[in-house]
């Protein structure tokens, strides 16, 4: 990477900004860097494939490196294959406009989140190229392991979002059970009136509250309508949980939060999955075939 100049950090940093302001819910890494070839097209360099891995270009691999910087700087998020701008970000962009000005503060924030002493590489280039010019290892390793993350989280993605309604439905009771609730139903195949598992504190059900879930296997957003047609079935002593793939509007998010009458907690995709491997130890070996899940070890990269 001893080709890369801050200058051409920068740019390749704004570019990904550039796509990203114009994707307030983020996008999945592998499209931005598909549309960074008509945003910032690749150097001959950068065309070329990587040493490590032929066949494999080194463009992408340079993004994901470059934009560590703005992530340890809190202008980036990255989080399942996906890549979001923050409001610090978004200003970042139009207050630094110059790229290299840009790729200069997203490394003084850099070398501040990492609990040292900001500093001044513009008084010395040769330090710059040091610096840029001999992480290609690390440009490696973080590129790798973010690139596993993002296939894995893909695949699950996949998965769930194709599994059986009905078997998603026993894969939420199974969580709750994992998580030390009591299931004492799970609605079978056909017409639900709108609970699909009622759980309880207790193996009798005789605490309150009593746990009405939904679950909704489907590609957009609940609306606040969808949901209100869920809280209506709730009593007071009811407490809702809503599990939808698709995730809530944000006015669905807005409702949820500020209703004051009704205990409701909404779990998207993200969420659900998240649960899961949390309280994966403790799902019962038959039901971990509902998502079978296996954790792998990869070498950290020391950014």
């Amino acid at each position: 990477m001893s080709n890369m100049s801050r200058l051409r950090i920068g740019e390749l940093q704004r570019g990904v900004f550039k796509i990203l302001l114009e994707q307030p819910e983020g996008l999945a890494a592998k499209e931005i860097i598909k549309r960074m070839e008509q945003v910032v097209p690749p150097t001959d360099f950068e065309k070329a494939d990587y040493p490590k891995h032929p066949g494999i270009q080194r463009f992408g691999k340079i993004i994901r490196f470059a934009t560590i910087g703005p992530v340890k700087a809190a202008w980036m998020i990255k989080e399942k294959g996906r890549w979001y701008l923050t409001e610090e970000g978004k200003k970042a962009y139009f207050r630094f406009t110059n790229p290299e000005e840009f790729a200069r503060e997203s490394s003084r924030l850099y070398y501040q989140w990492a609990d040292k002493q900001p500093k001044d590489v513009t008084e010395n280039e040769e330090e710059f190229h040091e610096e840029i010019g001999t992480t290609e290892r690390a440009a490696d390793a973080s590129s790798t392991l973010e690139e596993a993350e993002e296939t894995a989280w893909s695949e699950i993605e996949e998965y769930i979002t194709s599994i059986n309604p009905y078997d998603l439905q026993k894969l939420v009771a199974a969580l709750l059970r994992a998580m030390g609730y009591h299931v004492a139903w799970v609605s079978p195949p056909g017409p639900d009136k709108g609970i699909d598992i009622l759980a309880h504190n207790d193996p009798l059900g005789t605490s309150t509250p009593r746990i009405k879930v939904q679950v909704k296997r489907r590609a957009d957003k609940i609306s606040v309508d969808g949901l209100r047609a869920f809280m209506a079935i709730l009593g007071d002593q009811d407490v809702g949980i809503f599990v939808s793939t698709g995730g809530f509007t944000s006015d669905a998010e807005t409702e949820a939060r500020t209703k004051e009458t009704r205990k409701l907690t909404l779990i998207d995709l993200e969420k659900l999955v998240d649960l899961w491997i949390e309280h994966y130890d403790k799902v019962s070996d038959s039901d971990k075939r509902l998502l079978p899940l296996r954790a792998v070890h990869y070498l950290a990269p020391t950014d």
